[in-house]
Parts: structure tokens; sequence; C-alpha cells
């Protein structure tokens, strides 16, 4: 799931070159639109390709994290458990939950070869806010399509992901059942203290 989230990232990360159109296009357009100039920057930028951690952590600070909405993120995977933290403690736990995907999936940046990335169209859209675009990611060396769906709502800043679903499977979910062990275990505080030191021993791989 690293490997394809890593996908997921760089099909964001030229987003940010376009700001003028990524605001006004659908969200599937979006991202089809974006496919092209991503799969180009993958084959042209060696620095990536060779895993260049320090480019690739800035080419997600860069372009990439504008596109996500880490506090809905957060939120969803704390489930009940939100409510029960303090406003502080929520910011924190923003903060650090960002940082862990940040760090945890940095190295599939460089993990991108030959996938091709299809994107199905949305019937109708409507004056919905939210939706969710689904893509398939067709491997080679027969391996068989792996389907990521990307939750995303309208902000006024534009469309923005707050969960992917990867082969059947929701990154929030994923991590809503670590979440609630952690505060079953030691509270929010706990919590904070796990995703800290985990990203402290991220950073020291760096």
């Amino acid at each position: 799931m690293k490997r394809l989230f890593g996908i997921i990232l760089l099909i964001f990360s030229t987003l940010l070159v376009f700001p003028a159109w990524s605001m006004d296009l659908a969200p599937d357009r979006l991202v089809d639109k974006t496919v092209q100039e991503v799969i180009e920057i993958i084959h042209k930028d060696e620095d990536l390709k060779n895993g260049n951690k320090e480019k690739m952590l800035d080419l997600i600070e860069t372009k990439i994290l504008p596109h996500f909405n880490f506090t809905r993120m957060t939120q969803l995977a704390m489930g009940q458990h939100w409510s029960a933290a303090a406003p502080e403690q929520q910011n924190k736990l923003v903060d650090e939950f960002r940082t862990l995907l940040v760090r945890t999936y940095s190295n599939a940046l460089s993990s991108y070869h030959d996938e091709t990335i299809k994107v199905n169209p949305i019937a109708s859209l409507g004056d919905r806010v939210e939706t969710t675009v689904r893509t398939i990611v067709v491997q080679g060396q027969g391996k068989q399509p792996v389907p990521i769906d990307y939750s995303m709502e309208k902000k006024p800043d534009g469309w923005k992901v707050y969960d992917v679903t990867v082969g059947g499977v929701s990154l929030v979910t994923n991590y809503r059942g670590s979440f609630n062990s952690q505060v079953r275990k030691g509270g929010v505080e706990g919590l904070l203290k796990t995703l800290s030191d985990k990203n402290k021993s991220l950073e020291g791989k760096k």
C-alpha cells in the first residue's frame, strides 16, 4: 500500500503548477489532466528516481500537501475519540498525522516505473460538494490492476482529498484501528506520544 500511496501522491504533485485551471476543473478531469505531467516528471527527474530523500520531501511539502485535507483525515481516523481531544490536542494530532504520512510514504515516490493510470469519468457532478474519483493503476509484469478511489470535497480553494481507498482498503480506516487502540491504552496524550516517537524514528532514517 505504501508504494501505491506514493503513486497517489505523485498524481497530485503537479496540481500547483497549474493553479488557475486546477481550481476550475471537475475533480475527475483534474486528476486525469495531471497524470501525464506526473509521468513526465518521474521519467525526467533522475534525483527522484534515485531516491533523493530531501527532494522527495520537498516535493511533497510544496506540491502535494495543499491538496489534502489533513484535518478531516485526522478527524475520520480518530472517529469517536476526536471529540474527546482538546482543541490544542486536535491541532497536534493533525500535525503529527500529517508528518507520519509524509515520512512513511516518501520512499514510495521513487518506486514508480511503468504503471499507467486510468481515470473513470464522473457522469454528472451537479451541485455536489463531495464525490469519489475512481481510478485504476495498471501495473506491468502481469500484475493485477489496482483500483484507487479518491474521496474528495470541494473547498473555496479547490477540490481536496480526505481519504484514499486502495484495493478496497481505506487509508483513514486503516489508521483508525491503531489510533483507537492507542487511545484506549493511554488516552489522547498516549496517541500523541506514539505518533511523535514514530515520526522521530522515521526522521532518523533520512
